[in-house]
Protein backbone atom coordinates (compact mmCIF):
# COMPACT_ATOMS: atom_id res chain seq x y z
CA UNK A 1 0.00 0.00 0.00
CA UNK A 2 1.51 3.18 -1.19
CA UNK A 3 0.50 6.50 0.59
CA UNK A 4 0.26 9.60 -2.56
CA UNK A 5 3.12 12.56 -1.58
CA UNK A 6 0.62 14.69 -3.77
CA UNK A 7 -1.81 14.51 -0.73
CA UNK A 8 0.52 15.73 1.89
CA UNK A 9 1.94 18.78 -0.37
CA UNK A 10 -1.76 20.14 -1.06
CA UNK A 11 -2.54 19.90 2.39
CA UNK A 12 1.07 21.74 3.28
CA UNK A 13 0.21 24.15 0.01
CA UNK A 14 -3.03 24.93 1.61
CA UNK A 15 -2.30 25.56 5.13
CA UNK A 16 0.77 27.52 3.93
CA UNK A 17 -1.72 30.31 1.82
CA UNK A 18 -4.15 30.12 4.55
CA UNK A 19 -1.19 31.25 6.76
CA UNK A 20 -0.54 34.47 4.29
CA UNK A 21 -4.34 35.23 4.18
CA UNK A 22 -4.56 35.53 7.75
CA UNK A 23 -1.03 37.42 8.30
CA UNK A 24 -1.77 39.94 4.88
CA UNK A 25 -5.74 40.45 6.78
CA UNK A 26 -4.30 40.80 10.27
CA UNK A 27 -1.63 43.56 8.59
CA UNK A 28 -4.34 45.29 6.85
CA UNK A 29 -6.68 45.68 9.86
CA UNK A 30 -3.51 46.96 11.94
CA UNK A 31 -2.81 49.47 9.61
CA UNK A 32 -5.97 51.38 9.29
CA UNK A 33 -6.00 51.79 12.90
CA UNK A 34 -3.04 53.81 12.48
CA UNK A 35 -4.80 55.93 10.37
CA UNK A 36 -7.28 56.88 13.21
CA UNK A 37 -6.77 60.08 14.64
CA UNK A 38 -7.31 60.56 18.23
CA UNK A 39 -9.29 63.96 19.76
CA UNK A 40 -9.65 64.67 23.05
CA UNK A 41 -12.69 65.26 24.62
CA UNK A 42 -13.68 69.29 25.04
CA UNK A 43 -14.07 68.46 28.69
CA UNK A 44 -10.51 67.89 29.20
CA UNK A 45 -9.14 71.21 27.65
CA UNK A 46 -8.32 73.35 29.92
CA UNK A 47 -9.39 77.51 29.83
CA UNK A 48 -5.84 79.64 30.32
CA UNK A 49 -6.96 82.71 31.96
CA UNK A 50 -6.42 85.91 29.82
CA UNK A 51 -4.09 87.26 32.60
CA UNK A 52 -1.92 83.55 33.13
CA UNK A 53 1.63 84.04 34.41
CA UNK A 54 4.59 82.76 31.85
CA UNK A 55 6.61 80.24 34.51
CA UNK A 56 9.88 80.88 32.28
CA UNK A 57 9.71 84.74 32.71
CA UNK A 58 7.71 85.30 36.25
CA UNK A 59 9.90 87.01 38.78
CA UNK A 60 9.71 85.74 42.21
CA UNK A 61 7.18 88.25 43.11
CA UNK A 62 4.58 87.09 39.86
CA UNK A 63 4.91 83.94 41.30
CA UNK A 64 3.83 84.55 44.84
CA UNK A 65 0.60 85.43 43.74
CA UNK A 66 0.00 82.57 42.80
CA UNK A 67 -2.49 80.76 44.97
CA UNK A 68 -0.56 78.50 47.42
CA UNK A 69 2.46 79.59 46.17
CA UNK A 70 5.19 80.89 48.86
CA UNK A 71 8.18 82.80 48.57
CA UNK A 72 10.23 79.69 49.73
CA UNK A 73 8.16 77.61 46.32
CA UNK A 74 8.84 80.63 44.07
CA UNK A 75 12.04 80.66 44.71
CA UNK A 76 12.52 76.75 44.26
CA UNK A 77 10.57 77.19 40.64
CA UNK A 78 12.97 80.15 39.66
CA UNK A 79 16.10 77.86 41.02
CA UNK A 80 14.69 74.58 39.14
CA UNK A 81 14.54 77.18 35.66
CA UNK A 82 17.86 78.11 35.83
CA UNK A 83 19.49 74.70 36.89
CA UNK A 84 17.73 73.01 33.82
CA UNK A 85 16.34 75.89 31.67
CA UNK A 86 12.84 76.27 30.11
CA UNK A 87 9.53 74.50 31.47
CA UNK A 88 9.03 73.03 28.27
CA UNK A 89 5.23 72.85 29.25
CA UNK A 90 3.06 73.88 32.76
CA UNK A 91 2.95 70.27 33.87
CA UNK A 92 6.57 70.05 34.17
CA UNK A 93 6.18 72.37 37.03
CA UNK A 94 5.11 69.09 39.06
CA UNK A 95 8.96 68.32 39.21
CA UNK A 96 9.18 71.35 42.03
CA UNK A 97 9.27 69.56 45.21
CA UNK A 98 6.90 71.66 46.60
CA UNK A 99 4.28 71.58 44.38
CA UNK A 100 1.75 68.55 44.77
CA UNK A 101 -0.76 67.15 42.07
CA UNK A 102 -3.60 68.57 43.79
CA UNK A 103 -1.91 72.07 43.85
CA UNK A 104 -0.91 72.00 40.53
CA UNK A 105 -4.75 71.31 39.83
CA UNK A 106 -5.40 74.62 41.58
CA UNK A 107 -2.42 76.38 39.53
CA UNK A 108 -2.84 74.35 35.99
CA UNK A 109 -5.49 77.91 34.68
CA UNK A 110 -3.24 80.60 35.93
CA UNK A 111 0.14 79.66 34.26
CA UNK A 112 1.29 79.30 30.61
CA UNK A 113 4.90 78.24 28.80
CA UNK A 114 6.11 80.30 25.64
Amino acid sequence: MRISNSCYFNGYKFSYKLTLLVICCFLLACSKQNNTKQVLPTENQIQISESAININTASAKELEKLPNIGEQTAQEIIEHREKYGKFRSPEHLLLIRRISDERFRELRSLIKTD
